[in-house]
């Protein structure tokens, strides 16, 4: 029995000479028929169909199945009546591959086709994100985006319903009235009183405090979160002896000593003292001292009142600043077509045309002149308008050339968006809209790439693509019975997840190689994580605090790799127990890419078999014994098993229900391993299925549309280049951006060949 179970990268060689497509007939015969010929078909899977090699590249889902189940030893099943021997398997691989390469041959290049797409939710924002610098989460309102292929930026699923549409025109006019204000506020003041200064004095009930030998400086801390010119002002006053030297006065920030005030007698009434400041964002301290204390009779003092930061001075959004910088030499009649044409490019992602420059400037005008001339009207309504506009919500690729038969390069502008809303989940940024302007970003692409993994925004291909690929969604939903587990609680869960996501990005910004995903000898943890895995020990001295992650390594690589990640194992369980079953399949969907086919309609859950006794282990053989189940049991539950030692929410254990755990297995074609790090061992052997899974998984992200059996020669190049770079994660992103899938765009014959019209 043969049962197809996804694409699956074939691991015999390409033999030429003797053997062709009949050898492999002779083999389905010999060893296939009787199970899947049209008398049994089991798996809805009728090999005797397949009479000749002519559609062989339509149906090589199927073929690329068969050829794994095959190698791996899956098939023919123990009980067959017939085994080949190794050269038959030998001849059948050389059949298929020397069918699948003559007819990819003779085929020509189809990038295939990808649907006009909306941008989904977390695109949206970080486009508003970028575009309009605003941190607007409008996406809230939106509908959920549909799921495709296991991503949610698939274009045959993102689809427009007018409950979109009522809630883009909400959000486009909430957005326009926050980044372009037409009245500016007075620059926002934070006061500290003199009781909450800091160090604070046991009992102090005044709202004024002395500076003190005892406390010889006062100080509050404000997160700037706007960078500009602020003012640090300080009312003060001050207490000594008739005709005694003044009171001098330090104003600090940080470590850093702003100014020295001298203070003469003046308690009431207070007087201020003020510096001007140009501050970058982030915690600044500021703080207030004696500077000439040792000079003063003793009973000389100085009084604090109160702290105010009063800043930034300019309140403009930081979009209007944008604007204004840009049109800082423009005359003021042509400022509203050079801010139009401007932002345009931007929110459309390419150059303008004329003719919109015309119809949105009239938008501005327009705006103008209701509003009495006030250019921020104008630039209100510009925003309002264009974040409406298809050509900002839908990924539109502008073609030149939309009549071609043959397929082509995608032009530049529509080439920097693929690569920037792979990359990044939001628009192209100015390096890449300029060299695009100047069609030089296919020649350096290369050197964009590396540079766009190396910038921060890259934490958005960890969370999209990685969480959505790892299927760790379901960790927010998933609730463990808390009788069984009652340390599990909200906080450990978003440490589960975070853990995942840092040792990503450090995949991604260190350019690690794609093999340390499946085992690695690092992670990083936080206080709560380290506490559940039982590694405290590991932490730095000192600890960190509570919830500050630090790195950790593990030279005997128990806890390096994505499969022993609490997140994955805790996903990967039912809420009163592990599921080595569950844990298999993951393994085999997320890591491998081949994924078992659905269990049969009539056999119950392991769980409502109540016939079934003893350990875990020993259930889940009583439940292989159904011939329905052995086959695809058989790899799973080895697998699955391996992660035994780990409960249902990852913590390290060492039995069960008073029984010692059995981590070993045996998968079907004689492989033996004992625990985690066996397996992990056996997966990174079969690296050609673990790189062609994750390619596969990025091309489909990174592309917007499934894979099709059109894209088979460009999948064997990516691997092929993967494989050169030493399975650097760099080499895979690169490989799959200089394909034919991502940088071309399908001719108008193949379209119709496909049956998509024009």
């Amino acid at each position: 029995m043969i049962a197809a179970c996804g694409v699956v990268c074939g691991s015999g060689p390409l033999l030429g000479g003797r053997t062709g497509f009949k050898d492999a007939q002779a083999f389905l015969r010999q060893h296939c028929h009787e199970c899947h010929g049209p008398a049994k078909a089991k798996a809805d899977l009728d090999l005797t169909r397949f009479k000749d090699e002519g559609r062989i590249l339509q149906d090589i889902k199927t073929w690329r199945s068969v050829l794994q189940q095959v190698n791996t030893g899956e098939m023919p099943p123990k009980k067959a009546k017939s085994h080949p021997t190794a050269a038959e398997v030998t001849s059948f691989n050389g059949g298929i591959e020397k069918a699948i390469a003559k007819a990819q041959a003779a085929a020509p290049v189809d990038p295939g086709r990808v649907t006009a797409r909306r941008l989904n939710r977390t695109e949206y924002d970080n486009t508003v994100r970028d575009l309009l610098s605003a941190d607007f989460s409008a996406s809230e309102n939106f509908p959920a985006d549909d799921i495709g292929h296991g991503f949610d930026n698939i274009g045959d699923v993102l689809t427009m319903s007018p409950v979109h549409l009522e809630r883009y025109m909400d959000a486009a006019d909430a957005i326009a009235r926050r980044v372009v204000l037409m009245d500016l506020p007075k620059p926002p003041t934070r006061t500290t009183a003199g009781l909450f200064l800091e160090p604070r004095v046991k009992g102090s009930e005044n709202s004024t405090r002395p500076v003190t030998n005892a406390t010889p400086e006062l100080r509050a801390t404000h997160e700037i979160k706007v960078g500009g010119r602020y003012t640090f002002r300080v009312r003060a006053g001050a207490s000594n002896a008739p005709g005694a030297a003044p009171v001098r006065m330090a104003l600090r920030m940080d470590d850093r000593e702003l100014e020295v005030f001298a203070i003469t007698n003046s308690i009431k009434p207070w007087k201020e003292f003020e510096v001007q400041l140009d501050l970058e964002p982030g915690e600044r301290r500021f703080a207030a001292r004696w500077a000439n204390r040792e000079e003063l009779p003793p009973n000389a003092l100085l009084y604090l009142n109160e702290f105010k930061v009063i800043g930034p001075t300019d309140t403009r959004p930081p979009f209007m600043r944008r604007v204004d910088e840009r049109l800082a030499k423009v005359a003021a009649d042509s400022r509203p077509r050079e801010a139009t044409t401007w932002f345009l490019r931007q929110a459309f992602r390419r150059p303008p045309t004329e003719a919109e420059v015309a119809r949105y400037l009239r938008v501005v005008q327009e705006g103008m002149a209701a509003a009495g001339g006030r250019f921020e009207a104008g630039m209100q309504e510009l925003v309002r308008a264009a974040l409406v506009s298809p050509k900002f919500l839908f990924r539109v690729e502008e073609d030149a050339e939309a009549k071609a038969s043959k397929a082509r390069p995608l032009g530049e502008h529509a080439m920097a968006s693929r690569l920037s809303y792979f990359l990044w989940s939001t628009m192209p940024d100015e390096t890449l809209l300029g060299l695009a302007d100047k069609g030089r970003l296919s020649k350096e692409m290369e050197a964009q790439v590396r540079r766009m993994l190396k910038d921060p925004k890259a934490e958005a291909l960890v969370r999209n693509f990685g969480l959505q690929w790892l299927q760790l969604q379901r960790l927010s939903a998933f609730q463990p019975d808390l009788k069984l587990f009652p340390d599990f609680d909200d906080r450990l869960r978003r440490s589960m997840l975070r853990e995942t996501e840092l040792f990503l990005g450090e995949v991604v910004r260190e350019d690690r190689s794609i093999l340390d995903l499946v085992d690695a000898d690092f992670t990083y943890v936080n206080r709560a994580l380290a506490r559940h895995y039982g590694i405290e020990g590991r932490l730095p001295e000192g600890g960190g605090r509570k919830d500050e992650f630090v790195r950790v390594t593990f030279p005997d690589r128990s806890r390096g790799g994505l499969l022993t990640h609490a997140s994955v194992l805790t996903a990967t369980s039912n809420p009163t127990r592990t599921s080595p079953v569950k844990r298999g399949r993951w393994v085999l969907e997320q890591i491998l890419g081949t994924p078992p086919p659905p269990p049969p309609p009539d056999v119950p859950e392991l769980d409502a078999q109540h016939a079934l006794k003893g350990t875990l282990r020993q259930r889940m053989e009583q439940h292989r014994a159904n011939p329905s189940c052995a086959n695809c049991h058989q790899q799973m539950d080895a697998m699955g098993f391996a992660f035994e030692n780990f409960d249902a929410v990852g913590r390290f254990r060492a039995k069960d229900g008073g029984e010692a755990i059995d981590p070993s297995g045996t998968l079907p074609d004689g492989s033996a391993f004992d625990g985690p790090g066996g397996l992990k061992g056996i997966l990174k052997e079969r690296r050609e299925l673990v790189a062609r899974n994750l390619a596969e998984k990025l091309m489909t992200y990174g592309i917007g549309r499934g894979m099709e059996f059109y894209d088979e020669p460009a999948i064997k190049k990516v691997l092929a280049a993967t494989a050169k770079g030493e399975y650097r994660f760099s080499s895979l992103v690169l490989a799959i951006v200089q394909s034919d899938p991502f940088r071309m765009r399908r001719g108008l014959a193949a379209d119709r060949a496909a049956g998509k019209g024009s």
